[in-house]
């Protein structure tokens, strides 16, 4: 059995990771810098000396990692640390001189930098603390500015301390006070039982055991011609040191702050599938009512994940089957997602992505947020190990979720409003569909994901009558390559893509949302990138909760005429319903103001031009993309010019109405252009307000191209839950061929990845990662007679 593996655009690998059996080129110094692309998706990894699994750096360790890149202003360069909750890593911007320029020194899973002006680069991940995997990216966010931690934004010299042990006694008290001399502080505010501001000491012996103190950064100190940023520099890395204390229970900077128009969670500006549809400008009137509830069917939930607390209301656990629950036992009140075996190094914890899309808590500075943020999850466990299930078990969350009859013996204090269905996989139960009928008659609307087989067969929950079919789409409005179809469809949403970055972000164009990650015994809350329609169906499930949160009298009735009425959407593909896209794209500001509408209330006039992405990646070689500009709200509204900064790049009319509103084609022309990036930008002028579109563009030059590493390519049988044959892929550009011999017939999933970190585990945080279908949900085949295997993307 054979077949290849195609790694999406713009990936690169560190050269020099812990893995032994790959060939392994020093970057640990500015001299060595290893030069990558522009835009670029990077998995690395770093270590200090005697940390780490067995393997090439453990040993004398692998702390500093250097990248030579050209960058443009506006530009990001966004570091996920992998094992944050064990390690630490910074990240450093360096000059072509050598000289410190930028750095991001958090204690979080993220660092981010925001580029000032145009220039070459030398970009440095270093280990602060122990052995991590990493994810580096380059790109351009929409609204990227709002986001990055600026050069004044803390006061120098100064933290903000809470201890563990604030009882008035002497020994506590001492132990407070050595912990003050140990790091040079003084008290400034605060009093016992509460946080307090310290301020850092400037006499000259503080200065040198601070710098005694710095460990592997001390080297770096040397590197800085700035005083403002040497300060701020100091400053953080005293805090870092405060946070590792045993004593201290949290140290903070002391912010400077400011309102900011959007949400303020990290990882917001990477969620590209929330301006798809409208959902900043929905927000400025509801971000969701916490009495409104979707329900979410699926494998449970991780409800100690920091963006779902104070999120859930009481759900339930209908696995009846104790080995396929995975937790010992069958039904009972606790939806806790144990994880699976799905061949994964990383289970996917699918219900928690699902949960997270629906209403990851919104403005906490931290991860994501939720489509309604202000809204409430009831997560439903009825799909044990692997994701699978069985109808029955669905059928009692259902019964459940709408108040009634089911096998717990219990309901809810309040029925959900909503249900989200992100699963399928059955055919036509009669039993089903009546149950649909009189959840519908409970009042609860149902959402249910159309299906990732690129079929136009109907898959169960999604084809049932008074069930709202949802396919999916990637990051240019177009149908995506895995959604079903069918007459049974009734709206799209964002799915996404992780084998393509069209908005040049520095990541895959998959949706974004919370997770979980196994590392041996470890379970570590991480943010995932996924696609397929199980991410397009709570899109359209939050959406109907903030419609709830301003009308609570909607009914599902309501709700199918608005969208039949096309209230509720944007009409893409075929003129009126279609088979691909239902009645349209979800608009999150049309179905607000719509529900708005319905319950007598007018909404005022709000035109505003909006763009279907802030930014367009043709990367070394796209050379032609769409973009959207529709007007986001209500009222009159006409673009009156549009126009592109640079010869290279042109705009022209695809489908567009009176107003000049529509589907819009940018291409790029590389001819007499030499290596490098370059950078463009739309301007769409209209009688409300304009906008700026950035165009990134690559052409040839060092550290082009894609290369993810290592691949090692695994047969897993799901029924002995082991794998069963491995094959070492080298690659060749972008394509990874895999053969496997003497396998017999069967059924298997093919799952691939790399192990930067040579954990003898693929997958894990921060390394490539690749199933067939999608690694969110990886589908089986029976292997009956010789033949092709299935063609993967990473």
């Amino acid at each position: 059995m054979s077949g290849v593996i195609a790694a999406a655009d713009s990936q690169a690998v560190d050269s020099d990771t812990n893995d032994p059996l790959t060939v392994a080129v020093s970057n640990n110094t500015l001299g060595l810098a290893q030069d990558i692309g522009n835009p670029v998706t990077l998995g690395g990894y770093v270590n200090l000396p005697g940390t780490g699994e067995e393997g090439r750096s453990q040993f004398e360790g692998d702390p500093e990692d250097y990248f030579r890149v050209n960058l443009l202003a506006g530009q990001t360069v966004t570091v996920l640390v992998a094992d944050a909750e064990v390690a630490d890593a910074d990240l450093y911007l360096f000059d072509i001189q050598g000289n410190i320029v930028d750095f991001s020194l958090n204690t979080t899973e993220f660092e981010r930098l925001v580029i000032e002006q145009d220039g070459v680069y030398f970009v440095n991940v270093s280990a602060f603390a122990g052995a991590t995997n990493y994810i580096m990216a380059i790109g351009s966010p929409a609204n990227a500015g709002e986001f990055s931690l600026a050069r004044n934004s803390i006061v120098p010299w100064q933290a903000v301390v809470k201890y563990h042990d604030e009882s008035a006694d002497e020994a506590a008290h001492e132990r407070r006070q050595a912990t003050i001399r140990r790091l040079g502080m003084e008290r400034r505010g605060g009093s016992l039982g509460r946080s307090r501001l310290m301020a850092l000491r400037q006499d000259k012996q503080q200065v040198i055991e601070r710098a005694r103190r710095l460990g592997s950064a001390r080297a770096k100190q040397q590197d800085f011609d700035d005083p403002v940023l040497s300060a701020r520099w100091e400053t953080l890395l005293a805090i870092k040191s405060l946070q590792r204390d045993p004593q201290v229970r949290y140290a903070e900077p002391n912010y400077r702050i400011q309102a900011l128009a959007t949400p303020n969670d990290q990882a917001y500006p990477f969620q590209w599938h929330y301006p798809l549809i409208g959902l900043p400008e929905a927000w400025e009137t509801t971000t969701g009512d916490a009495n409104v509830t979707v329900a979410v069917i699926d494998t449970g939930i991780l409800s100690r994940h920091p963006d779902l607390a104070g999120q859930l209301v009481d759900g339930y656990d209908f696995v009846r089957d104790s080995d396929n629950a995975g937790d010992g036992n069958g039904i009972d009140p606790d939806p806790e997602d144990p994880g699976g075996s799905s061949g994964l190094a990383a289970t996917s914890f699918h219900g928690t992505h699902t949960a997270g899309t629906v209403a990851a808590r919104g403005n906490n500075s931290i991860g994501v947020a939720g489509t309604a943020y202000g809204s409430r999850t009831m997560p439903l466990r009825a799909l044990g190990v692997d994701g699978a299930g069985t109808t029955y078990d669905v059928e009692q969350a259902l019964r459940y979720a709408a108040g009634l009859d089911n096998d717990s013996g219990s309901t809810p204090d309040r029925p959900a409003d909503i249900v989200n269905m992100s699963l399928g996989g059955a055919p036509f139960s009669r039993a089903t569909q009546e149950l649909m009928n009189e959840v519908r008659a409970a009042g609860v609307a149902v959402v249910a994901a159309a299906g990732n087989e690129a079929s136009s067969t109907p898959s169960y929950p999604a084809g049932y009558d008074n069930v709202i079919a949802v396919s999916a789409v990637d990051l240019q409005r177009r149908l995506a390559g895995y959604s079903n179809t069918g007459t049974h469809i009734d709206v799209a949403a964002p799915g996404g893509d992780n084998s393509t970055d069209l908005n040049g972000d520095g990541y895959p164009d998959g949706v974004l949302s919370t997770g979980g990650s196994v590392n041996g015994n470890t379970l570590d809350f991480v943010y995932p990138f996924a696609n397929g329609t199980s991410m397009a169906s709570p899109h359209v499930a939050g959406v109907l909760a903030l419609m709830k949160s301003v009308n609570p009298a909607l009914t599902p009735a309501d709700i199918d005429a608005l969208l039949a009425a096309g209230e509720l959407t944007d009409d893409i593909g075929a003129s009126g319903r279609d088979n691909l896209f239902g009645h349209g794209l979800i608009n999150a500001q049309k179905a607000v103001l719509a529900a708005l509408e319905a319950s007598g209330t007018s909404p005022a006039d709000n035109p505003r031009l909006v763009a279907s992405a802030g930014s367009l990646n043709f990367g070394s070689g796209n050379n032609s993309l769409s973009l959207a500009l529709n007007n986001g709200g209500r009222g009159e509204l006409q673009l009156q010019n549009i126009s592109v900064s640079e010869p290279w790049a042109q705009v022209t009319t695809t489908e567009v109405d009176g107003n000049g509103l529509g589907e819009y084609l940018v291409t790029v022309d590389r001819d007499g252009l030499g290596a490098g990036v370059y950078s463009a930008q739309i301007n769409a002028q209209s009688t409300v307000n304009n906008l700026a579109i950035t165009v990134l563009m690559s052409v040839g030059g060092d550290g082009a191209g894609t290369d993810v590493g290592l691949i090692y390519v695994l047969l897993f049988d799901p029924e002995l839950e082991e794998t069963v044959g491995q094959f070492v892929s080298e690659g060749n550009d972008s394509r990874y061929p895999y053969r496997f011999t003497d396998i017999p017939a069967g059924t298997y999933r093919v799952i691939a990845g790399s192990d930067a970190d040579n954990d003898l585990l693929i997958c894990d945080p921060g390394e490539a990662c690749g199933a067939w279908v999608t690694t969110d949900q990886p589908q089986s085949f029976d292997l009956a007679v010789q033949g092709k295997g299935p063609f993967l993307g990473l």
